[in-house]
């Protein structure tokens, strides 16, 4: 079921690129989007100053890792709506939803994807 979800989710979303150089102008907006939003007070997030949270997983080497929240596949448009709706990808998250709009999802997504 949640293999379809996800499917569906992703389905008609347009692509993005870790790596690419649309997505380092992406990545440079999403690392201040991730000061914006305070979200290193959960999470230890390289590159931060001040990410030293201890709430949630640390985000150092998300890029390498394989799913999100062991649950999805760890790929950008997963990311992006992960980010956008985390209880709607896991119910079982106990992260937040910071109501962000797409364009940050996607900004603060290329920043994570960096993190290699």
């Amino acid at each position: 079921m949640l293999v379809l979800l996800t499917a569906a989710m992703l389905a008609g979303c347009p692509e993005l690129h870790w790596g690419t150089d649309k997505s380092q102008a992406q990545a440079q907006q999403g690392a201040q989007l991730i000061r914006d939003y305070g979200c290193g007070s959960c999470h230890r997030i390289p590159g931060i100053t001040g990410a030293d949270g201890l709430v949630g997983p640390s985000l150092e080497l998300i890029g390498r890792r394989a799913y999100l929240g062991g649950v999805v596949p760890n790929q950008p448009e997963t990311m992006v709506r992960w980010l956008m709706d985390p209880q709607g990808v896991d119910p079982r998250t106990a992260m937040p939803n910071l109501g962000l709009a797409e364009d940050e999802a996607r900004a603060i997504s290329a920043y994570l994807g960096t993190l290699k």
